[in-house]
């Protein structure tokens, strides 16, 4: 499944982009988690070392979660540390290539409430090194809903990281669950081709049910 490193990793790509330098690879990112997991009380610490890699800054706490469908991560210096008693030592993913999704949402400073900010993701399994990194940057520049991310949004971003498995066929269109399934819509109307993805976290966030979920709006 994916892991804090890998949110680490999609924040130092597109940091590395965005300030026209070398990106540390995913290896090194997770080497870096790692040795900060065996080394230190992490909840009692500011910032990863990758964050301070990233930022080089002295801004304070960074907010770490887990949920089911992926890892999330965000940099928003206003939003209370969540303990990470649960997390391992270390992090080192035995899954080294997968579909998969990056997701940016900004985190309001005042009332902690997210906003999607880019989403871009493919079906086709990808070397996590690689694409991770790719659709890090192309879900906050070429997201076509909305603007670029600029390099001062990134203390306000959150990443979320879904790597996509045990893909299989509904039964009927309710053979699924909220919370805990992405869907793969697709369907023709008019001899034309439709189509929607949704992964796990969609619905629930939105308040929707599976009827909203799956009716065209």
């Amino acid at each position: 499944m994916a892991s804090v490193s890998h949110c680490l990793y999609c924040f130092e790509s597109l940091a590395a982009h965005l300030g026209n330098r070398k990106s540390m690879t995913l290896e090194e990112v997770q080497e870096s988690w790692e040795k900060y997991c065996r080394d230190a009380d992490i909840t009692s610490k500011k910032q990863p070392p990758a964050i301070r890699r990233v930022f080089d800054s002295d801004a304070s706490a960074s907010s770490l979660s887990t949920p089911s469908s992926g890892s999330t991560l965000s940099l928003n210096n206003d939003t209370p540390t969540t303990s990470t008693d649960s997390l391992p030592d270390t992090e080192q993913s035995i899954i080294t290539e997968s579909p998969l999704f990056v997701t940016w949402n900004t985190v309001s400073s005042s009332s902690g409430h997210t906003s999607l900010r880019g989403c871009i993701g493919t079906f086709e399994a990808q070397e996590l090194d690689e694409g991770l990194s790719s659709y890090a940057i192309t879900s906050a520049i070429h997201d076509t809903r909305f603007d670029p991310i600029s390099k001062r949004e990134l203390p306000s971003l959150e990443a979320a990281v879904t790597l996509l498995t045990d893909f299989e066929d509904c039964d009927d269109a309710m053979d699924w669950e909220l919370g805990t399934h992405g869907i793969r819509i697709s369907f023709v109307d008019r001899g034309r081709r439709y189509g929607a993805t949704y992964l796990p976290d969609v619905a629930p966030e939105q308040g929707w049910t599976k009827e909203e979920t799956l009716v065209p709006r």
